[in-house]
């Protein structure tokens, strides 16, 4: 019996011995929360999500490295061309099959999303900074057609990344030991029998506006980028059973990662997250109270709120050398929405390309936040004014219309630049899905000229065919001013509240003008949106029309015959005394609308005008 007991010592003796060196490692299998929040807080707008046809678009042009982190068995379905494939569990095992620079672009895909965010967290938290998933994986790849090749391209060992060990040991014993069969997802069905049998640890990793929306209850918040820094928030026990939901998944999945990277052992996602949970039937707390079915979208009060409470004084306009110093110091979210061809000879600096007809079709490129400052621009102006106004619709607060746009930015002495500026897909704001089909449908319907009608045209149209004619300048201009004949006047900002004085048919011709034509581009964008489906806008207002000699009634008379030019020999010399009364017979006979020649309408007619050098003679 005493032989027996002390083989038994003897043989725990090696064994506690032989444990020993591990011990170390056993008490750093948990990654320091300060390591995983640095990744955390660098997660971009969008969360590391890319999209199947962007992905498509990518290989084609500039190809990032693609890796496969599915099963052997799935792999042998096929491939997206030039992958290459390294099971999730292994991921830590092989980084030497990877970049070695940690500033490549990767994307990671598996089947359906899940554990490419398993991957792309791992990657990020081993300080690669340019790391993506592809949303819907391999399966949306297929479905949208795109060619898949046979069996994944040759792993080529290298040096790879010049990461910690002892974190790369930490990684591997989450991914092999800690992550469960599975992948640790739980679905809706099974979460309800949970909270009411046996209730896990739920945690909200959304946007706080999400979460306004409602969540499920019991739950507790904390947006993902901060998971890392309120630990204190989630169960001391770190053993203790969590499930972490998002929106859709995505998220979730970062945070699931996160937690069990930082020592957490039971830690699940709720597949399909918070939608997930919805779409199956299941309650939800604090979401507000919905608005009645009856009350629709009053798109007549939407513009009304718009020019009366968010289109500022001076109607919105920045000047060049204005935005020059913004850019400098303080910039804007700068927004070009020209078309490609005019993009293609240059942009201000910094600025992301929307055409103005697909800013509908793309508000995940602007800002998420209403109140962010944005200046549009386009080549003059008009189609600038446009934007300003359909942004200023959809709820943007502080939208600005570059003057005269790119012209009016290079006639200032500032330059452009070809340098592209890769849009950065976001959430985008949280507008009402009704209002931006309204604004999209508008835009998009927008006719080649985008609405702008010449003043000689407009002139034969005024004889031929009338279209009815708006004037929405203040009633000040109106009566010191005049009018073209025919006009009602109804002043921008009142617009919406005075439809009662425009066509009953909404299809009715109708030509908006104002002085210079900004008011009458804002004027015709309302109605457009309105429902009027005709309305265009007098190029240049009033002014250019007075200007090209058409007449007006009321405050400005029409434009009279120049004076007959005075004939003088070339190189004559006349005193003070006698060039005096010729001056001044000249100014008092300047006609209504030619107060000021243009520089180059100056130049042009050089040999049709005389210079008088009244300077003393030596």
């Amino acid at each position: 019996m005493k032989r027996k007991l002390l083989i038994l010592s003897t043989l725990l003796c090696l064994i506690v011995t032989g444990l020993m060196p591990l011990m170390p490692a056993l008490a750093q299998e948990a990654v320091a929360p300060e390591t995983v929040g640095v990744y955390l807080t660098s997660i971009p707008q969008g969360f590391g999500v890319v999209k199947v046809a962007d992905l498509a678009t990518e290989l084609v042009e500039n190809p990032p490295f693609l890796l496969d982190v599915r099963q052997p068995e799935e792999v042998a379905e096929g491939v997206i061309p030039g992958a290459i494939s390294i099971p999730l569990r292994e991921l830590a095992q092989n980084l030497d099959k990877l970049p070695a620079d940690l500033n490549t672009p990767i994307v990671t895909y598996c089947k359906s999303g899940h554990r490419g965010a398993i991957a792309m967290t791992v990657l990020g938290t081993l300080g690669y900074t340019n790391v993506r998933n592809l949303a819907g994986a391999f399966v949306g790849w297929k479905d949208a057609g795109n060619a898949v090749d046979p069996a994944p391209a040759e792993a080529v060992s290298g040096e790879g990344p010049a990461v910690d060990a002892a974190l790369v040991a930490q990684v591997d014993a989450y991914l092999t030991g800690v992550l469960p069969q599975g992948w640790g997802i739980v679905s809706a069905q099974d979460l309800a029998i949970e909270l009411v049998e046996n209730p896990p640890f739920l945690l909200d990793v959304r946007e706080q506006a999400e979460w306004d929306g409602g969540y499920i209850e019991g739950a507790v918040h904390v947006p993902v980028r901060e998971v890392a820094a309120n630990l204190d928030q989630l169960p001391e026990d770190k053993s203790a059973p969590i499930v972490v939901y998002c929106k859709s998944g995505h998220r979730g999945a970062i945070g699931m990662t996160s937690l069990g990277l930082m020592g957490y052992t039971n830690v699940r996602n709720l597949v399909g997250g918070f939608d997930g949970w919805v779409n199956a039937g299941n309650p939800v707390v604090g979401a507000p109270e919905e608005a009645p079915e009856e009350a629709a979208l009053d798109i007549v009060a939407v513009f009304d709120n718009y020019l009366n409470n968010v289109l500022p004084q001076g109607w919105g306009i920045v000047k060049p050398e204005d935005l020059n110093v913004e850019l400098a110091e303080n910039p804007p979210f700068l927004l070009d929405v020209r078309e490609v061809a005019e993009v293609e000879e240059g942009r201000i600096a910094g600025a992301v390309h929307v055409p103005l007809r697909e800013i509908g079709k793309n508000l995940n490129l602007l800002p998420a936040e209403l109140d962010a400052p944005i200046v549009v621009y386009c080549k003059s102006g008009h189609r600038g004014a446009i934007a300003m106004v359909s942004l200023g619709a959809l709820g943007y607060t502080n939208v600005r219309n570059l003057a005269g746009g790119t012209g009016g930015w290079t006639g200032a002495g500032f330059e452009l630049t070809t340098d592209a500026v890769e849009p950065v897909a976001g959430e985008g704001a949280a507008i009402d899905p009704a209002l931006v089909a309204v604004v999209d449908a508008y835009l998009s319907s927008i006719p080649q000229g985008f609405g702008l009608l010449a003043v000689d045209a407009a002139a034969t149209e005024l004889v031929e065919n009338p279209p009815f004619l708006l004037d929405v300048r203040e009633t000040t201009e109106w009566e010191t001013d005049g009018y073209i004949e025919g006009a009602v006047n109804v002043p921008l900002r009142s617009l919406a509240q005075n439809l009662s004085q425009l066509p009953e048919d909404k299809n009715t011709p109708i030509l908006v003008y104002c002085k210079a034509g900004l008011r009458g581009s804002i004027g015709m964008t309302t109605l457009g949106m309105l429902g009027y489906t005709n309305v265009r806008n007098m190029s240049g207002g009033i002014s250019a029309w007075i200007n090209a000699g058409f007449p007006v009634v009321g405050g400005a008379a029409p434009a009279e015959e120049a004076p007959a030019e005075v004939v003088l020999p070339q190189g004559a010399v006349l005193p003070v005394t006698e060039l005096q009364p010729i001056i001044l017979d000249a100014l008092a006979n300047i006609p209504q609308g030619f107060a000021s020649i243009p520089a180059d309408q100056l130049q042009a007619n050089l040999g049709q005008v005389f210079v008088l050098d009244v300077r003393a003679l030596d």
